[in-house]
């Protein structure tokens, strides 16, 4: 072969890699919150997400996207979706592994964590699949409003065998679940659906409406919001009924997404399909949002998840490349881009597993900081994944820029997690109407982020600060929506400093807070300020 065919300076594979070990963040918080016992199974899960196998099957199920067939030959309605046996192999992995309900199924101290550490290393490599993961997750909740609803279908949840057949469900061991709340009309404002549910007489209700957002059509059953003459209500509709019958559930299509290829999202019709009732006639809304809350912090760890990928094949190419005579990693410039990717990572990382620890503990304290810091949380991390992705992609140069490399498809799937349960306005305003009719939220807030009181001037001023915010947003209402951005940005670099500074090397903590918080900060990945930030130390941490 001719020897300009020679490969010279290219990195190799990324492949074969414990995706929990090498994450030191992740291993630390794991343990500081509870769950290291679960280290074994960890290791376990991130020696398979970080092998070449796993990792060309999540290529496949990408490149390979779904598709969905409306009719057999023959002319009969079948509304089918076919995923590529690589979907089916990366989706089985993540069920028998607990990624979907683990904490639910085997409750202890620290098990919404380990599920948490779980999702994330599955997200991290193939994230389309976790949505349909999450809402199975997130159902639990929801399904207790309905006591005999959920006795027939909480041991399929529950399950860790995957079958992903439709049939009747009383032959099946195993369901996954979607939901069905955005109309056309309506988007976020899912108190304006139009979608009718008229009670049957039989236990059972009728739903007719049209549904602009249904991720995941191939699932089992969903929960789905409609209105009665109570109001806006919550229903699990099935896609087969017992005896196996299709339920009047059709797909229009399968929307053609920016990112998040490897998951069917569609567009549905309901014609009289038969569901039941969740919870309250009328109060739909308040049980839905059990399932909303769960799959909120599912959208924290599958961004984390997603600027963990992003910094680790930055790290691994940039250690692994050299230019005009250096290994890229060892040049200021590039060093300094990497710890600050890395910063962003680990305040992530922390942030994400300690909302999901709130999860274990029964107490109302918790249960306060959750509602309020989730919130927070999700409308700071999930912002932050796109740049992320983008400057990590970056690193890579031209090799980022091309689907081989897994960062255009990372830079592609991370605006979802901002959207997905309400984009950035949305989740503001939610943190504006959470501060007003839970004052008992606010101050739990601040009682988490004061642990840090006292260690560092910066942070002090940077809380005190934040206060006057909320404190105007208070005595505002009418002006407050206008600041919201400003103040839950303000709120959730507070909540992410406090913890690094609690919990983190004292290397990431003091470089989170001059690189975010600092009077010198700038706005570019990579700008870190010189003689005060521990370059070496973070980046090796990546």
């Amino acid at each position: 072969m001719s020897r300009t065919h020679e490969v010279l300076n290219q990195p190799p594979p990324r492949t074969d890699v414990d995706e929990f070990g090498s994450n030191t963040a992740l291993v630390e918080a794991v343990d500081r919150f509870g769950a290291g016992w679960a280290g074994a199974e960890l290791t376990t899960v991130g020696q398979l997400v970080g092998s070449a196998g796993f990792q060309h099957d999540a290529e496949l199920a990408n490149t390979h996207p779904p598709v969905f067939t409306a009719h057999d030959r023959q002319g009969h309605r079948i509304d089918h979706v076919e995923f590529h046996p690589a979907y089916h192999r990366v989706i089985r992995d993540s069920v028998a592994h607990g990624a979907h309900t683990r904490c639910w199924a085997a409750p202890r101290p620290g098990a919404h964590v380990a599920r948490a550490a779980t999702f994330m290393m599955f997200a991290q490599v193939e994230p389309g699949h976790s949505c349909p993961v999450s809402m199975t997750h997130s159902v639990v909740p929801a399904l207790a409003f309905a006591p005999q609803v959920a006795e027939q279908w909480l041991p399929r949840v529950l399950s860790e065998e995957y079958d992903p057949e439709l049939r009747d469900p009383a032959t099946k061991g195993f369901a996954l679940f979607g939901m069905g709340m955005t109309e056309k009309q309506g988007g976020s404002d899912v108190r304006a659906n139009t979608t009718a549910a008229v009670d049957a007489g039989d236990g059972t209700w009728l739903l007719t409406g049209h549904k602009w957002f249904c991720s995941a059509p191939q699932s089992d059953a969903f929960l789905v919001l409609a209105q009665t003459g109570s109001g806006v209500s919550c229903f699990l509709v099935p896609r087969r009924l017992p005896g196996g019958e299709p339920n009047n559930f059709f797909i229009q299509r399968l929307k053609d997404k920016l990112g998040n290829k490897s998951n069917a999202s569609s567009e549905i019709e309901l014609d009289q399909a038969v569901g039941q009732l969740i919870g309250e006639e009328g109060r739909g809304v308040r049980t839905i949002i059990e399932m909303v809350n769960q799959t909120r912090l599912d959208c924290i760890l599958g961004s984390a998840a997603g600027m963990r990928q992003a910094v680790s094949e930055a790290a691994w190419h940039v250690r692994h490349r050299s230019a005009f005579g250096r290994t890229l990693i060892d040049q200021p410039a590039m060093t300094a881009v990497i710890a600050d990717l890395q910063l962003e990572a680990e305040a992530a990382t922390w942030t994400a597993l300690r909302m999901a620890s709130v999860h274990d503990h029964d107490d109302e304290q918790s249960r306060a900081f959750g509602r309020l810091g989730t919130a927070v949380a999700k409308y700071w991390v999930c912002k932050r994944g796109p740049g992320h992705a983008y400057e990590a992609l970056e690193c890579l140069g031209g090799n980022g820029y091309t689907e081989q490399f897994p960062l255009a498809r990372r830079y592609r799937e991370q605006p979802v997690m901002a959207i997905w349960e309400g984009s950035g306005n949305v989740i503001a305003l939610d943190v504006l109407r959470a501060m007003q009719r839970e004052p008992a939220s606010v101050e739990a807030f601040f009682a988490e982020v004061e642990l840090a009181s006292g260690q560092h001037r910066v942070l002090d001023d940077h809380v005190k600060a934040t206060r006057e915010l909320v404190d105007l947003a208070a005595t505002d209402p009418v002006g407050a929506p206008g600041l919201a951005r400003r103040l839950v940005e303000s709120m959730a670099l507070a909540l992410q400093a406090s913890l690094l500074v609690r919990e983190a090397p004292t290397a990431v903590a003091d470089g989170f807070l001059h690189g975010r918080l600092g009077s010198d900060r700038c706005l570019e990945y990579g700008s870190l300020p010189s003689g005060s930030v521990d370059l070496a130390a973070i980046t090796a941490r990546a």
